[in-house]
């Protein structure tokens, strides 16, 4: 049975904790590159139904700085499949109280 791509969409939800924060008072970026790898494996696996590896990042853009205390929202979602392959894009907001989600990196 082929699996539809919206059946592994993933969302995952951090808050931004001191230990996060690189020098400059921002987000870490490789702390954000952590929770978006994650994501992706598990996007990945909720498609394939097996374990996966990233392969390559092709793409990453930092938009916006996130600070301690903010809300930080990644999506995931299948974009192309293969026979062997796939791709996962992760989007990533900043999330207000109000429920606006502001883009910080894609």
């Amino acid at each position: 049975m082929e699996k539809r791509a919206e059946c592994s969409l993933t969302e995952q939800v951090h808050i931004v904790m001191s230990e996060d924060i690189n020098g400059a008072g921002r987000l870490f970026g490789g702390r954000l590159v952590e929770w978006i790898d994650e994501v992706a494996g598990i996007v990945g696996l909720r498609h394939s139904g097996h374990n996966v590896t990233t392969a390559a990042i092709e793409n990453l853009q930092f938009k916006e700085g996130a600070y301690i205390g903010e809300i930080i929202v990644l999506i995931g979602r299948v974009v192309y499949t293969g026979r062997t392959s796939m791709e996962v894009r992760i989007d990533t907001y900043r999330e207000e109280l109000s429920g606006m989600r502001y883009p910080i990196n894609r």
